[in-house]
């Protein structure tokens, strides 16, 4: 999927539409991010009042770390790996099991230059959402470019997916 690279005031103004959209349901925000490295967070805490929807952030590169704050199991992380649907929507889970929010986003992928394969090439992004009371799901991505240009378009399209998933 080629995506145009979103500019610092795209990737604002979706953190706004986010942040209305969980103002108006009243719900709180979290973040479990990877390849992104917590630019979603920063995206959403960059703009002021969002501690009223923004709960927290949590960054996890590690097979340990996913494992030990977010509850991935060991024998996904092994049989999978950290890119995989499996991993995504474990995350997303964990997150939202482990904050008090009502809204929560993940993010693993490869964002390069190095660590790609030929199953999982760089730029290779699963994203998941989740809602309280419902399941989570997970979007497979591919995106083009450099390091910063593929967490980008993965800030922009997480920020999206919490868009429609606040507003659906």
């Amino acid at each position: 999927m080629t995506s145009p690279v979103p500019t610092d005031a795209e990737l604002t103004a979706l953190a706004e539409q986010v942040a209305a959209a969980a103002q108006q349901r009243n719900l709180m925000v979290v973040t479990a991010e990877s390849c992104t490295g917590g630019w979603i967070a920063k995206a959403l805490t960059d703009l002021p009042g969002s501690s009223a929807w923004f709960d927290a952030g949590v960054v996890t590169y590690s097979y340990g770390a996913k494992e030990a704050l977010l509850g991935v199991n060991h024998r996904t992380l092994e049989r999978t790996g950290a890119v995989s649907e499996e991993t995504a929507l474990e995350m997303v889970s964990g997150a939202l099991a482990r904050f008090g929010a009502g809204m929560a986003v993940a993010v693993t992928g490869i964002a390069g230059p190095s660590g790609g394969t030929p199953d999982k090439p760089v730029g290779t992004v699963w994203i998941g959402w989740k809602r309280r009371g419902g399941y989570a799901q997970a979007t497979l991505f591919h995106f083009d470019g450099d390091r910063e240009a593929v967490r980008r378009q993965t800030v922009a399209a997480a920020l999206t997916g919490v868009i429609k998933a606040l507003t659906d």
